[in-house]
């Protein structure tokens, strides 16, 4: 973090990022206890979306971003193939147990194993100490990010291949083979807004594997400081390779992929089908960008009378909007900027113009 020159800088409580800094054990069960957070909304809201859902009013107009994902996915459907919610409720089950699991292992990292990686007894873990500066140290913690991503592709491709996802074009869950072809998946970089194909889409997540696997041994197996990419220089980012600096990247990708989200969500009707999520959104242009609904919505029970894809889209929107004004911060601070001087600036103005009235 950025300490304006002061080595014996503190920070308070509230500022998490800093007490993780140099430490990858605290590191780690920060991540641990965020995972179980996740996991425990994700159970907790499926139980109560599934406890108020009233089956006389469509999914989309009523609370239901959790059952409309479930519902996406082909889950909760009877073997007539009609949504009647059918191990919703254990699945989130599942979330909660693991939620539990996920903080015992946040706790345990936090309070009984060591705060630092390098100081453990174990020579595996030693290998994932966080070393700010240290290109090669990132690039192996980035290689096995992007294995787990990449696996984590290949679990959802073979899931819409061997239990189904649902197809609105058929209004049924059926079986997709992924259609892994280049052309097409390139071709879709300027109009994936109106991918009609769950082939398509399937065949996107299995290129995403593909490439984030490849990406993973690549940065497992290299080194940044040498070999392949030649010398680490300040063109490739050796100045902002830091906590500060990693934290603004993170932001970007967060905030970029939550915009995506929004104007997908707002739009397309294949993989946020309007059975469970309902009618596409008009964009319109206010002090900032907002969608509307487009549909009847007087049947509406929650979001202040907006359907589940109005919600969606603008927190999405919102969301991203603030993380990319967090990743310029912090990549402004990662760069060396004194926010300091911005404050200064401005009370010299007022200094300036006491003077000229006196």
């Amino acid at each position: 973090m950025q300490t304006y020159g002061n080595p014996d800088v503190t920070y308070g409580w509230w500022a998490g990022n800093a007490g993780v800094t140099n430490r990858a054990g605290k590191f780690i069960a920060a991540h641990a206890a965020h995972t179980g957070l996740i996991a425990f909304a994700a159970g907790a809201s499926t139980i109560w979306e599934m406890s108020r859902f009233d089956p006389s009013i469509a999914m989309g107009h009523q609370s239901s971003i959790f059952l409309a994902h479930l519902a996406s996915m082909g889950i909760g459907f009877d073997q007539a193939g009609v949504w009647t919610g059918e191990n919703v409720v254990s699945i989130a089950v599942v979330h909660l147990i693991a939620s539990m699991v996920y903080a015992g292992g946040a706790l345990a990292h936090s309070l009984l194993f060591d705060g630092d990686l390098a100081d453990g007894p174990v020579p595996t873990t030693k290998k994932f100490k966080l070393e700010w500066n240290n290109p090669d140290n990132q690039t192996f913690i980035l290689g096995h990010h992007l294995l787990f991503f990449g696996v984590a592709n290949i679990w959802f491709v073979e899931w819409a291949r061997i239990h189904g996802i649902y197809d609105p074009a058929i209004d049924a869950v059926r079986q997709v083979e992924y259609n892994l072809n280049l052309n097409a998946i390139w071709s879709h970089q300027l109009d994936f807004l109106s991918i009609d194909s769950l082939e398509d889409v399937m065949g996107g997540h299995a290129f995403l594997a593909f490439a984030q696997i490849a990406g993973g041994a690549h940065h497992i197996a290299t080194k940044m400081g040498s070999g392949l990419l030649g010398e680490y220089t300040t063109f490739k980012g050796s100045k902002v390779l830091s906590a500060e600096g990693i934290l603004s990247f993170s932001l970007a990708g967060i905030g970029w992929m939550a915009i995506v989200a929004a104007f997908w969500c707002s739009q397309n009707t294949t993989v946020y089908p309007e059975a469970w999520y309902g009618e596409p959104l008009a964009l319109k242009f206010g002090i900032s960008p907002y969608w509307v609904d487009t549909g009847d919505v007087s049947d509406c029970t929650s979001f202040l009378g907006h359907t589940t894809r109005a919600a969606l889209t603008n927190v999405h929107y919102y969301f991203g909007f603030f993380f990319i004004q967090g990743h310029l911060w912090h990549a402004l601070r990662a760069l060396g900027f004194d926010f300091r001087s911005v404050t200064r600036a401005i009370s010299n103005l007022d200094s300036s113009r006491v003077t000229l009235e006196g």
